[in-house]
């Protein structure tokens, strides 16, 4: 089997290629490594994958080497560019693709609204497109707990309506659900959409609750508490994420015939913790109190994120099991490591 995973300089593309690669799975990773929070950070999960050149002279388009050999070779691509990635599907053979590539961020799509057409709609059709023309035999990609909005049916399921998304990236992730949904109706071609729930874990965007929070507190800085910290989410240790992405991919195929072409899962810890209980965490863990600045709601968000997993848990045996206190140490532990902070 032959995979290719988008985004694999990202937080979860990373951790998604180390574990293909100890299952002796061959990997091609696709990763534009944008700016959109520093790169230094997508070049240091590059070169945890063994790449020769992991810094910013990686050229575009441009297929480069790694210690795991021609088990994993790297290729700095836009999904946006129509010329060269169905050159990339012909040249390679893709048995599976898992699409991570996307711009992330809720509050970063109210000031910058076309990114994310851009990226997230316009290369998730190119994807679509390139998987249709070259018998790729199951496209997974990556959705949002984003998409359920305004939705106030706790936990969420996948049964519930989704018409209703509050931010531009929310709306980006349902289309793609539905350009996926057209794909498998019109071409045949099996795709699993995964609503993540609010994935952290060592090497997890500067832009995430945990990271902004451990950096402020180690500094002395105050941190931001939205809606006065009456919030819950579903956190989900990104190990445990992996785990389910990578028992849909590797599925042998004759199985996944048996299912229907068109799929969607929630993805997440299977719980709603308290905003409270995870700053807690983070302070017993740096051994510091956090100064706390209590805010209103931001635009965009949403107060409570639960995932109902069942479906998942039914079909592909998913069982996350990481505890607050075990991924909370395991982050701020990378944190101190990285930034050489004693």
């Amino acid at each position: 089997m032959k995979i290719l995973v988008t985004g694999a300089a990202g937080f979860i593309g990373y951790h998604l290629c180390e574990a293909l690669l100890k299952q002796d799975i061959e990997v091609v990773g696709l990763d534009n490594i944008n700016d959109y929070y520093d790169p230094n950070l997508k070049f240091g999960r590059l070169a945890q994958l063994g790449i020769v050149k992991a810094d910013a002279t990686i050229p575009s388009q441009k297929t480069t080497s790694s210690k795991h050999g021609p088990k994993f070779k790297f290729i700095k691509m836009n999904l946006e560019d129509r010329q060269e990635l169905p050159k990339l599907f012909e040249q390679e053979e893709f048995d599976v693709v898992c699409n991570l590539a996307a711009q992330a961020g809720v509050r970063y799509s109210i000031e910058n609204p076309s990114v994310y057409v851009d990226s997230n709609i316009v290369g998730f059709l190119n994807l679509l497109e390139c998987c249709r023309h070259n018998n790729i035999k199951h496209l997974v990609y990556a959705s949002s707990s984003s998409v359920y909005g305004l939705n106030d049916k706790i936990p969420f399921s996948t049964t519930d309506n989704v018409d209703h998304p509050i931010s531009l990236y929310a709306a980006s992730k349902k289309s793609n659900e539905l350009m996926a949904h057209t794909y498998s109706h019109l071409f045949d071609l099996p795709t699993t959409g995964l609503r993540f729930f609010t994935v952290y874990g060592p090497w997890g965007r500067p832009d995430m609750a945990i990271f902004l929070f451990t950096k402020a507190i180690i500094e002395g800085k105050p941190i931001n508490v939205f809606n006065h910290g009456d919030m819950e989410r579903d956190f989900t240790y990104v190990d445990d994420i992996v785990d389910g992405v990578e028992r849909i991919l590797i599925e042998p195929i004759e199985q996944r015939k048996q299912r229907p072409l068109y799929n969607i899962y929630n993805i997440g810890n299977n719980k709603a913790v308290k905003l409270s209980d995870f700053i807690e965490s983070i302070e017993k863990n740096l051994g510091k109190t956090a100064a706390k600045n209590m805010l209103p709601m931001q635009p965009g968000d949403v107060s409570r994120t639960w995932a109902n997993v069942d479906d998942l848990i039914e079909d592909y045996h998913y069982s996350p099991n990481t505890e607050i206190s075990v991924g909370v140490k395991s982050f701020t532990d990378w944190y101190c490591k990285y930034y050489g902070i004693n």
